[in-house]
C-alpha cells in the first residue's frame, strides 16, 4: 500500500510543478467530459472530474487530483487515477489500475480491470462477472467483492471485507494490523470478514489482527494464519451470516 501511497503523491507534486505552465492533454481547474463512442488520447486535470462516455476509449491515464472520475459502460482506458474523489466504472469498462487516496471505488458487472485496484480512504467495491488481473487493496473502508475473479491479493486494515457470490482469489486475504504513531495504544473495532457462498479463496486467509471471520459452509479457502485459526471462525449456511 505504501508504493501506491507515493506513486499517487507522486501525481499531486506533478501536477503542483506543471500548474504553472498547464496541464498537457487537459485543463487546470475545468471538468473534462469525453463523449460517447468517441477516441482520445490521454486526459488530465487537477480542479475537475472527468466524466467518459459510454463505449468511449482513451488510449492513455486519466488523472485528477480534486474530483471524481465517471467512465460509462463499456468505455475503455488505461490507468484511472484521482486524489481527493471517487472512481465509478459503468458496465463492461475495460481500464488498467484504478488509484485513489480519499474517495471510493465502484466496478460495474463485467469489468476487466487488468491491473489493481486500490484505495486508502475508501470503500472498493466491485460486481459480477468483473476480473481483476493484479491485488486490490484499501487501508480504510469496506471492501464488497460479488462474483468476482482476482488474480493477485485482497488486502485491507481496518475495513470490513465481504467476499462473495461465487468469487474466487487466486492470491491471499490479508488484514493488516493498524500501525503508525496515531494507532499506538488504541483500540479500534473488529473488522467483520465475511467468506460467502462458493467463494474460493486459492492462497492463505492470513489475519495479522483479531477479526470477526464467518465462513459459508460452500466456501473453499486456504489456511488460515496469524492471530487466528479456522476454529475461531463462525460457521454458517444460507446467503449471509
Amino acid at each position: 500500500m505504501s508504493s501506491k501511497i507515493i506513486s499517487i503523491t507522486a501525481l499531486v507534486l506533478g501536477f503542483a510543478s506543471l500548474g504553472l505552465a498547464g496541464v498537457a492533454c487537459g485543463s487546470v481547474n475545468k471538468s473534462i467530459t469525453i463523449g460517447p463512442g468517441t477516441e482520445t488520447g490521454g486526459q488530465s486535470t487537477v480542479n475537475g472530474g472527468i466524466s467518459v462516455g459510454r463505449s468511449a476509449i482513451v488510449n492513455g491515464s486519466l488523472e485528477t487530483v480534486n474530483g471524481q472520475i465517471t467512465l460509462d459502460d463499456q468505455a475503455r482506458a488505461r490507468d484511472v487515477e484521482t486524489v481527493n474523489g471517487s472512481i465509478r466504472l459503468g458496465e463492461g469498462v475495460t481500464a488498467d489500475d484504478l488509484e485513489t487516496v480519499n474517495g471510493s471505488i465502484r466496478v460495474g458487472a463485467g469489468g476487466m480491470i487488468e491491473g489493481s485496484v486500490s484505495a486508502v480512504n475508501g470503500k472498493i467495491n466491485s460486481q459480477r462477472g468483473t476480473r481483476v488481473a493484479g491485488d486490490i487493496s484499501n487501508v480504510n473502508g469496506e471492501i464488497e467483492i460479488r462474483g468476482t475473479e482476482i488474480g493477485g491479493d485482497l488486502t485491507t486494515t481496518n475495513g470490513d471485507i465481504l467476499l462473495t457470490d461465487n468469487s474466487v482469489l487466486q492470491g491471499t486475504l490479508t488484514i493488516d494490523e493498524p500501525s503508525g504513531w496515531n494507532w499506538s495504544g488504541r483500540k479500534s473495532r473488529k473488522p467483520r470478514v465475511i467468506i460467502g457462498p462458493g467463494t474460493q479463496i486459492l492462497g492463505e486467509v492470513r489475519l495479522e489482527r483479531e477479526v470477526e471471520l464467518y465462513i459459508s459452509d460452500s466456501a473453499s479457502i486456504g489456511r488460515v494464519s496469524g492471530k487466528m485459526s479456522s476454529d475461531d471462525a463462525v460457521r454458517f449456511s444460507g446467503e449471509h451470516p
